[in-house]
């Protein structure tokens, strides 16, 4: 399932949806938990992007990990070690990715309006801080590892 593509590697295809669409969960994430009344407008984009980012990261990762049993299993020298440090980002890149998008649905909960309140958010002023403070700390960790990820995979490839 993540070998090819039209007789492709699944990988270079894949990767592409994974580095637009974690830095604009990046971005948007951090947006709602910095700007409140950006919220009412960015909601949607949020609850899209923390569910489509992190399949597109898993994505990425599985159609990693075929490319190089099918290409380079047997990689040595700067080559192996460029794959190696480029495979090194996937896992710490999913997990960022993964709790991002978990803390920024609960941020996303969290900020709407009950039905029977008076518009304030549901869990209180304190924990919507809180979530606010554990989304841009994990928006921070993602962005790095989504940079990391990208730019190890560039310079494995072009050999920069």
């Amino acid at each position: 399932m993540f070998d090819q593509i039209l007789g492709l590697p699944a990988h270079p295809l894949i990767i592409h949806f994974a580095v637009v669409l974690t830095p604009l969960l990046v971005a948007t994430a951090a947006g709602y938990a910095l700007v409140p009344r950006w919220r009412t407008y960015a909601a949607w984009a949020v609850v899209l992007l923390s569910l489509a980012a992190p399949v597109t990261v898993f994505a990425a990762k599985e159609s990693g990990e075929r490319l190089k049993e099918a290409r380079f299993a047997t990689a040595d020298g700067e080559l192996g070690s460029r794959i190696s440090t480029h495979e090194s980002f996937a896992d710490p890149l999913l997990l960022s990715v993964l709790g991002l998008a978990a803390s920024a649905l609960l941020l996303v909960y969290a900020t709407r309006p009950a039905r029977d309140s008076l518009g304030r958010d549901r869990f209180g002023r304190p924990t919507t801080l809180a979530l606010s403070a554990v989304t841009l700390v994990l928006a921070g960790v993602a962005g790095y590892y989504v940079f990391r990820a990208g730019d190890s995979g560039a310079r494995a490839v072009w050999g920069l």
